[in-house]
């Protein structure tokens, strides 16, 4: 036990975690409050990795520089087990880390959009290793040894990693983290200086404290089952279960305040999350396309799809979206029978054109794009054909 070490039967977590929020306050802006409660759970989380089947990444991101994406993960480095600053880190150096018999590291990855951004290239082997260390069962395998002395090694790739970047990440590491959206100073907006020399023995202080704490309450938050929020499900549960298991072993008021973060932060990832470009696109056809008909040209559907301002249909790596890529796209996709959606025949005044029709599409609506905002669609009655093969 260190100088700075209370005993652990003395420790009270609601206290500590009240503690540990207030040391970000004094030196981040965050974008809510609900962002601080999320962001000090983390912390207090990355010392009880071995109680939880996964741990949620932490993700600082922005849209411009100077937004204190790097400050925010410089508090965290003096709160979090054995922290790693990576930037433009190899995934073997990673995985190896984490191997290290001394202990697992906690991965703090800045500038991370140099890794995904829109000029960074493939990066396959770094994000296979930040989806494999979600998971606790999660490994990563590599061949070692010489010519034919090879052998396949298992590297554990489980770990806590927080991340800070420009723009966004790629889908399978946003579902996988608790977003921060991060937002330059408004001028009425105060912090103090972080000076690395006085403020990170404060925070090692704090984090000497969370060491005995999370020793006091291992063996309780290795069996908790924490109450999910009405409505949180799946991957963003997956996400929050251990956070709020910590809120829960420090009680006071962290399990409501956790629940309440938990609600608002889901919520703003969901409104953000356009999710995959095919989903994006059944979502723009349900809600601004084909909003109240049961059949559209294709012309008429690919108008409309680039007329779209908040859309990336007119700029597909500088092509608008064609019939062709609409085609493939919505291929991907079946039918509530199971069969691919294609294009048909629709009569028109002009003659016969290709287009879709919205009980093609109902299936893949309910099964993939989110509860619309307002009343969802009703679902079509089947087209019966017509004699000449078309739809009536």
């Amino acid at each position: 036990m260190t100088g700075t070490e209370a005993p652990a039967s003395s420790i009270d977590g609601a206290a500590l975690l009240d503690e540990v929020e207030a040391f970000h306050r004094r030196f981040n802006v965050f974008p809510t409050e609900a962002a601080y409660v999320a962001v000090t759970l983390w912390d207090a989380h990355a010392h009880l990795l071995d109680c939880f089947d996964s741990t949620p990444r932490i993700a600082f991101l922005s849209p411009e520089p100077g937004s204190g994406k790097s400050r925010a993960l410089e508090v965290v480095e003096t709160l979090v087990p054995r922290p790693m600053l990576a930037v433009n880190a190899r995934a073997a150096a990673l995985f190896r880390s984490v191997s290290d018999p001394a202990g697992r590291p906690t991965i703090l990855f800045d500038e991370i959009d140099t890794v995904f951004g829109p000029k960074a290239g493939d990066n396959e082997e770094l994000r296979g290793f930040l989806n494999a260390g979600h998971r606790r069962s999660g490994v990563t395998y590599r061949c070692i040894g010489d010519g034919g002395n090879q052998t396949v090694q298992e590297f554990p790739s489980y770990t806590a990693v927080a991340v800070a970047g420009l723009g966004s990440l790629p889908d399978t590491i946003l579902t996988r983290s608790v977003i921060i959206r991060m937002r330059r100073r408004a001028r009425n907006e105060k912090v103090e200086p972080f000076r690395a020399r006085v403020h990170e023995a404060q925070g090692n202080a704090l984090r000497e404290r969370l060491v005995g704490w999370a020793e006091q309450v291992r063996d309780r938050v290795a069996g908790a089952w924490p109450e999910m929020p009405d409505g949180v499900t799946d991957r963003p549960a997956d996400v929050w279960e251990p956070l709020l298991a910590v809120a829960d072993a420090v009680g006071g008021d962290w399990p409501s305040r956790a629940r309440e973060a938990c609600v608002i932060l889901v919520k703003a990832a969901m409104a953000n999350d356009k999710g995959s470009l095919g989903v994006r696109l059944l979502t723009d056809l349900r809600d601004h396309v084909m909003v109240g008909v049961d059949r559209l040209p294709t012309v008429a559907i690919l108008d409309r799809l680039n007329a779209l301002d908040d859309a990336p249909w007119a700029d597909l790596h500088g092509k608008p979206l064609d019939s062709r890529r609409l085609s493939r796209m919505l291929g991907e996709y079946v039918t509530v029978d199971g069969d691919p959606i294609a294009s048909r025949n629709i009569r028109t005044a002009g003659g016969v054109l290709k287009g879709y029709y919205s009980v093609d599409l109902y299936d893949a609506w309910q099964r993939y794009c989110a509860p619309p905002p307002e009343i969802p669609l009703q679902p079509l009655q089947p087209l019966l054909p017509s004699s000449d093969g078309t739809a009536a």
